[in-house]
Order: C-alpha cells, then sequence, then structure tokens
C-alpha cells in the first residue's frame, strides 16, 4: 500500500482514477491528475513546497520528486509543476522545476531547480540539466551536464505520445492485478 502522509497541514489530493503503487511514499502538498501514475518505490515530498501533477503523467518506479524551500524575505522557493502526459522514466529526481505538458525526463535523468522541459522536450537518460536551463519545445538535451544535441523528430514526438497511452493501460491493469 502506498503511504499517504499529511505534513504542515497539507494531504496529498488523488484523483480516484490515478494509480498509485504500494510502497510509493506522497508527503504533504501534493496533487495528482486523473489517470496519472505514481509507480513502486516512488517518492514526492511536498513538505516545504507544492507538487502538482497533470492528467496521465507517469512518475516510473524509483524516482524522486521534491521541491525548493522558500527563503527568508521574498524568496518563494521552487515548487515542482508537472504538467499533463508527461514521461519520467525510472529512478530520475526532478526538483523544483516546470516539466510542461508532453515533457519527457529519461532513465535516471536529474532535473535541478529553476529548469523547465517544454512541450515536447526532451532530457535524455542519465542527463543532468542544471539550475536554471530550458529545453525548448522539440529539443533533445543530453550529458552532465546536459546540452542541446538536436531537434526530434515526428516519429520521436509521435512515440512520446504512445508512451503516455501505454503507461496509462498499464496503469489500470497494475490496478486490477493489486485489487485482486
Amino acid at each position: 500500500m502506498a503511504q499517504l502522509i499529511p505534513f504542515a497541514g497539507h494531504a496529498p489530493r488523488i484523483d480516484p482514477n490515478a494509480f498509485v503503487a504500494p510502497g510509493a511514499r506522497l508527503i504533504g502538498d501534493i496533487e495528482i491528475g486523473a489517470d496519472a501514475s505514481i509507480w513502486y518505490n516512488c517518492v514526492l515530498r511536498g513538505d516545504v513546497n507544492r507538487i502538482r501533477i497533470g492528467a496521465r503523467t507517469n512518475i516510473q518506479d524509483g524516482s524522486v520528486v521534491h521541491v525548493d524551500s522558500p527563503k527568508p524575505g521574498a524568496w518563494p522557493g521552487h515548487p515542482t509543476i508537472i504538467g499533463a502526459d508527461v514521461l519520467i522514466g525510472h529512478l530520475a529526481m526532478v526538483h523544483g522545476c516546470i516539466l510542461h505538458d508532453r515533457a519527457f525526463v529519461g532513465l535516471g535523468a536529474i532535473v535541478m531547480d529553476g529548469c523547465e522541459i517544454e512541450s515536447g522536450g526532451m532530457l535524455a537518460a542519465g542527463a543532468m540539466l542544471t539550475p536554471g536551463k530550458i529545453i525548448r519545445s522539440g529539443q533533445l538535451w543530453a550529458g552532465r551536464p546536459a546540452k542541446y544535441v538536436r531537434d526530434l523528430t515526428e516519429a520521436e514526438l509521435a512515440g512520446q505520445a504512445q508512451g503516455v497511452a501505454h503507461y496509462v493501460a498499464l496503469a489500470k491493469a497494475h490496478a486490477k492485478a493489486i485489487s485482486g
């Protein structure tokens, strides 16, 4: 069973059609949209800022989503805002950033504070997007630190859409298997 932990007056809010796998831990100010999926052993910690996850987004096994804290004075910190139809690969780390609709974060990739991945942008597996960088729509970035590599093809962008549909269906199958 997933652990849903209230913190500082906020409790995770999950759409009834979303899938949160056993072993996942969701803490604090988190909202998860319809048909989204949070897979096994993920940690989403909205303890010092908010996390928002759009419809049909999937966060795959072992990933960590956290936020940047507000600082004394005027600094509001960075929430983590993840749009709809986003693919986040296994063991990714997503921290204090914005992932627009249809963004892609590869296996084991790191997205740091103040970063943005625009719609259709892709961060390759194992890459590290350093603070404040922006991946523009349709671009592929790779490396540590990540740098622009090339524009994505129409086939690659279509593949991302197929991946979203695959994970929505797979989440429903896992939910059914778990409920027995």
